[in-house]
Formats: C-alpha cells, structure tokens, sequence
C-alpha cells in the first residue's frame, strides 16, 4: 500500500529542472521519505538505491577517496545497470552514517550533472557536525513529514472531501463530514505506517498500539546513539516519560518535577529539537515580519506527530466521540494539530511555527498562532464555543495596521464584523479547526472578496 503525497509535485518539478542539484530529504524515521522515493523511482528507466547502514553499500563511499567518477562507476558495475546517467535516479538512504557521502554531493552535482540522486535520512543535523564542509549551494533540501489531513483523506479514499476541503469557501453541508473526518485522524495521527495499519484494520484503532510501541521506541534507541554520557540519556529519557502530559508552556528548571539542573533539562530539550521528535517552538514579540524567536520568553513543546502524543500520554480513547476538540485539556490537543498541520505545509526545513505573546507586570497576552502573510502578521485564536473569549486577539490587532483576524473552532465557516475593546473595527474570520492548514489561502480569499485591506 503506496500512499500519495503532495511533496511528489515537487520531485516532479525537480525531475525536469535543468542544473539539477542532489536532493536531501530531511526528517524523522518513519514518516515515509524511502517509500516517497521508491515510489517516484519507478519513473525512471533506471533506479538505484544504496542504504548505507549496509556495509556492502556504504563501501563505495568509504573506498574511493572523492573521486565520484570511480564510485558511480563501481556502483553501476556491482548493480548490473547500464551507464545511462540522464535515465538513472539514484537514491541514497540513511545518508547520516556516512559524512563522507554527504561531503561528496557536491562533487555529484559538480561532476555528474546528468545523475539524478536523491539522498535522504534522520538525525541528520548530529551527522552534518561531522561534515567538514557541507555543500551549502549545491545541494537542495526538503522537509518530509507525517501525513497531513489532506493526504489522510487521500489514503482513506475519501476523494470528494478532499475536494470540497480544497474547495474555498467550504460549502455549509461538508462540515460535518468533514470535522468527523478530521477528528477520526486526530485520534489517529499522520505516521504513514499507522495509517496504513488503520485502513487494513477496517478504520480500527485495534493493532495500532504496537504500531505506535514500535515507533517510539525507535525514536528513544536512535536519540540515545547521539547523546554524549549516561546522565543525558537518562535525561533524555524523563523528558519523553514526562513530555506527553505537559499542557502549558514549559520552563527549564523543574522541568516535570525533576531535580535535574536548567542546563541539563535544554541541552537535552535542544538534541531532542535536533531529531525533530520533540520540537521547541518559542513566542514571538513581533507584530510584523520577521517573526523572530523571543528565546528569553517560556517555549512550547511540539511532538513530531499528535498521534504519537495520544499514544504517549495515553489518552486516545478520550478523544472517541468528542464533538469539540476544544474541550479536551483546556484546547492543547487541537493547538497542537493545528501546528502540525501548519508545518506539514512547509518543506523548508528550518521552519517552526510561531505563537504572539505580551507579556509584562500588568497583564498578559498570547496569541495561539501568527503567520506571515505578505508584509502582515495574521493572527489566529483556538477557541471553543461560537464565541470564545478574544482578549489576546484584540490586544493583537490593537498593536497591528491591518483590521483582520481568524478564529478555528468546531462551528461552520462565517465572517463577522467586530470590535476590540479599545472600539477598532476589524475583520473576524471564523473558521472550522480542520482548515487550519488553509490559512494563507483563506486569508486571500477574504482579502480579495471582502477588501479588508492587506494587498
């Protein structure tokens, strides 16, 4: 079972590009970057695929000095495959057990132009430290990540909702099919291999706990290969025993009711950012671009994939039958979906969502998410109910030039016109939690139909 992701339209665009560069696919094991590649290899006349955690494959690499001519060669010859390099995709995987190979994709692009290869693998920041010089400007790099809810609704088969999700505005009578949807894959995640264990289990959690068991524990045995002593393994092991059931921001010190120092508790926060599984997404002060880091200002954690947390923290019977996502833990599951899905929309890898927060003796404020759009910062609220309170949001746009801001909640599409406490006019767009890998769009469409003011 082959799934269809939306990156593939752009190995496509890859594919035909003249002064091709070797392409690095980035992200955590397991969220399908070599079941990505074989599948777009079938394309090729020729398809060549080393992974370098076998010995007979890493070879070439650790035998042939930087002579890139000689290595292919000798690939071709142990493969059987003719030397037809403008018809050959070659793809090598786990590319972080060697900095040797990931050193010489310079060179392939330098001196094979015509080869097409792709490189992907985990843990590749800890592999880069080892690199004596990356190829930086010869070498391309996308993000991978788990399965967002559109390539969930691709899986399952569910083609019109997928297209009436695409569809802007979103007509009144999806969205109740569409919020069941979207919170069956909130129970559930967007692991390739959990989802597929869920299609061939008839849409049933049942059998999906050793899916999940496998998974993590994958993740603890790969994060502790990189870690440099027995006290931040251990570290590193009560962060992820802790880190499922933290529903606020976090701060260092005391860090789930451990003793262990401030220093220890972010150098092993910042190698678990490092592996992607456990991401720090720091606020924002800023209300234009660009959106820096307030690094002083207390983080947020973010789990490579909500499913993932569900299982950790052992809640996703919890989330059976719930009509509001918004009603559980005060709204930090769907908080942190909405993250999820925003990233899932990036493939730039050093993308990190952001939150607005003021913060100060008298009062203080915080946005649930702001995102650039254009020369404007747009902020959205997480909220239950068909109100919610909006105080933070006010404050936002009282500080901001434009007049528009977008609320997600489990109610119908609608825009309202409406008031900051301080009496501004501005825009309130209101929109079901399931569209937030939307925003821009939907941002658009509302700047262009309603003429609120941010062209």
């Amino acid at each position: 079972m082959v799934f269809k992701r939306k990156i593939e339209s752009i190995l496509n665009q890859w594919n035909l590009e003249e002064g091709r560069k070797p392409l690095i696919l980035r992200g955590a094991r397991q969220v399908g970057k070599s079941t990505l590649v074989r599948n777009f290899g079938k394309s090729y006349e020729h398809y060549i695929e080393l992974n370098l955690e076998k010995a007979s494959d890493i070879k070439f690499f650790n035998e042939y000095g930087d002579n890139v001519n000689t290595i292919i060669d000798a690939i071709l010859l142990e493969k059987n495959k003719a030397k037809e390099l403008s018809s050959t995709l070659l793809f090598i995987d786990e590319i972080q057990e060697s900095p040797q190979a990931i050193k010489l994709l310079r060179y392939f692009y330098e001196e094979l132009p015509d080869l097409h290869v792709i490189a992907a693998g985990s843990l590749l920041e800890f592999a880069m430290s080892k690199v004596g010089s990356f190829p930086v400007g010869r070498v391309l790099q996308l993000a991978v990540h788990p399965m967002d809810f559109e390539e969930f609704l691709m899986a399952t088969g569910e083609d019109q909702a997928l297209n009436y999700l695409n569809t802007i505005p979103l007509p009144k009578f999806t969205y109740p099919k569409l919020l069941s949807l979207f919170h069956e894959y909130a129970r559930i995640g967007g692991m390739p291999e959990v989802i597929k264990t869920y299609i061939q289990n008839d849409n049933s959690l049942v059998g999906l706990r050793d899916v999940y068991s496998s998974i993590w524990d994958n993740y603890l045995d790969d994060v502790e290969k990189y870690t440099s002593n027995n006290t931040q393994r251990r570290v590193i092991r009560h962060i992820l025993d802790t880190a499922p059931s933290i529903r606020d921001r976090i701060t260092f010190a005391n860090f789930g009711g451990t003793n262990y120092k401030s220093r220890e508790i972010g150098e092993s926060l910042r190698l678990l950012d490092l592996s992607k599984l456990l991401r720090l997404l720091y606020p924002t002060t800023a209300t234009m671009p660009p959106l820096a880091d307030a690094i002083k200002r207390k983080p947020k954690l973010q789990f490579l994939d909500t499913g993932i947390m569900n299982y950790a923290a052992g809640i996703q019977e919890y989330l059976m039958g719930l009509k509001d996502l918004n009603s559980l833990y005060k709204g930090y599951i769907i908080n942190h979906l909405v993250n999820q899905e925003i990233i899932a929309q990036h493939t730039n890898v050093r993308f990190k969502p952001h939150f607005w927060v003021r913060e100060n003796a008298n009062a203080n404020a915080e946005v649930d998410v702001v995102f650039k759009y254009k020369q404007y910062v747009i902020p959205v609220e997480i909220k239950s109910g068909a109100k919610g309170s909006l105080r933070s949001l006010h404050e936002f746009i009282d500080r901001v030039e434009h007049t528009f801001g977008i609320r997600l909640l489990a109610n119908e599409l609608n825009i309202e016109s409406s008031k900051t406490r301080t009496k501004k006019d501005f825009t309130l767009l209101n929109l079901p939690y399931f569209l937030g890998c939307k925003l821009p769009k939907y941002t658009k469409w509302v700047s262009e139909e309603y003429g609120i003011g941010l062209d």
